[in-house]
């Protein structure tokens, strides 16, 4: 049954869109990575405010994309249906900054790991959330 699911992703009719999508989160946690070293490094904030202001940014960035590409037979079109669009992900995706700041600050504080590896293993863990949502309700 779990290969079978597993064979769906790589084989079945989702399996170009998620391609996609993860293509598109890769290149925006690259983009949020270096936004999140730029305001800490640089910018001396502090790094659960740098990371809240990165993952904003890239929540945007992401939809740019994902509504370009990843999703582009469902596209929002039009002004209304694409700013529409945007409040969705953003709903979505805001809805994980919590989760994605609360495991960058445990791995932090309670583990001692660097602030850039704590957020890469931060975005991996709330991928998944955001694909679910996002592919149901943005673009569903």
């Amino acid at each position: 049954m779990v290969r079978r699911y597993l064979r769906g992703l790589y084989e079945g009719p989702f399996a170009m869109q998620l391609r996609r999508f993860v293509a598109v989160g890769a290149f925006t946690a690259g983009v949020q990575m270096v936004l999140l070293w730029a305001f800490v490094d640089v910018g001396r904030l502090n790094y659960l405010v740098g990371a809240v202001i990165a993952i904003e940014i890239t929540i945007v960035l992401s939809y740019v994309l994902n509504n370009a590409w990843t999703f582009r037979k469902y596209r929002n079109t039009g002004t209304v249906d694409y700013l529409v669009g945007l409040l969705k992900t953003n709903v979505i995706r805001g809805s994980a900054i919590p989760l994605q700041v609360g495991v960058l600050f445990a791995l932090v504080e309670w583990r001692a790991l660097p602030y850039l590896l704590a957020n890469a293993f931060a975005i991996f863990v709330s991928g998944l959330y955001r694909y679910v949502l996002d592919a149901k309700w943005t673009w569903g």
